[in-house]
């Protein structure tokens, strides 16, 4: 039997997927392996020896910079975004499947932030808080910054899962004696699960590396990504890209253990019975 052959469209478009996979992962990998620069190592090629020493000294007194301090806000500040824009996100998409008087412009406001230049909105409520007469800070100001941010692709998200929503379910759930809340939580949060755990996850990487919109809200505390950015005008040292490669791989495992419960809620899906 004959293989099919490959046209030149094929080759053309593989170039081009191997030329963005290259533009994506290059810069990454370069951190990577510098990272991993000898003691007496710089900044750049050639490497001078291997070895572990700049990811030790993340973990040690540093004249510039305050890597733990820094890495801790950033991962609070991720957690409360996640956590605020599923609850939200899950609200929001259950009130908007009635229409209800004034839903299309909360929905246009609603999606407005995102094409809002990020710097704009950072300047905007940081300026509203010194306005108030209140100190902007990494937990306040930052926190609704990053709302204004996540929300919209939560919302967004959760608007196309309930699009697709049968309420076949829930109206045999309630034929068999279900109460509403009973409804939702044994039989729509399952099935609409996963979706939240995306919703979460893209709260969480958004927030977690966002710098626009930090910038001018953070306060006297710089989250992960301003530090980062502050430190590259000072430090010399190959520690700035052991930092990077911490950060990155934080940034995998929340999409890693993403990935880990929706493929385990899917399994338990199929494993279930019916009664």
């Amino acid at each position: 039997m004959n293989a099919e052959k490959r046209g030149l469209e094929f080759y053309a478009l593989a170039a081009f997927f191997a030329l963005f996979v290259l533009f994506l992962y290059g810069p990454l990998s370069t951190i990577l392996i510098l990272s991993f620069q000898g003691p007496g190592g710089g900044l750049t090629f050639p490497m001078n020896g291997v070895s572990t020493r700049w990811f030790e000294n993340l973990f040690e007194q540093q004249a510039v910079g305050d890597f733990g301090g820094s890495f801790a806000r950033s991962l609070a500040l991720g957690v409360m975004t996640t956590l605020t824009t599923v609850a939200v996100s899950l609200c929001a998409g259950l009130a908007f499947r009635r229409r209800f008087l004034g839903s299309t412009a909360l929905f246009y406001l609603t999606v407005a932030s995102l094409v809002v230049p990020s710097i704009l909105v950072s300047l905007g409520i940081g300026l509203a808080f010194q306005v108030a007469g209140v100190q902007p800070t990494w937990w306040t100001s930052a926190f609704g910054a990053h709302l204004t941010w996540t929300l919209p692709f939560g919302v967004l998200i959760m608007f196309a899962v309930f699009n697709r929503f049968s309420p076949a379910y829930e109206e045999a759930a309630r034929d068999l004696g279900a109460s509403n809340w009973q409804t939702f939580v044994h039989v729509v949060l399952p099935i609409i699960a996963p979706s939240l755990v995306g919703v979460g996850l893209f709260g969480f990487t958004l927030s977690y590396d966002e710098f626009a919109r930090t910038l001018m809200t953070a306060g006297s505390f710089n989250t992960l990504p301003l530090e980062i950015y502050g430190m590259t005008t000072n430090v010399t040292t190959p520690v700035l890209y052991a930092l990077g490669a911490v950060t990155t791989l934080v940034s995998f495992t929340a999409i890693a253990a993403a990935l880990v419960a929706v493929t385990a809620m899917a399994r338990r899906r199929k494993t279930l019975k019916p009664l």
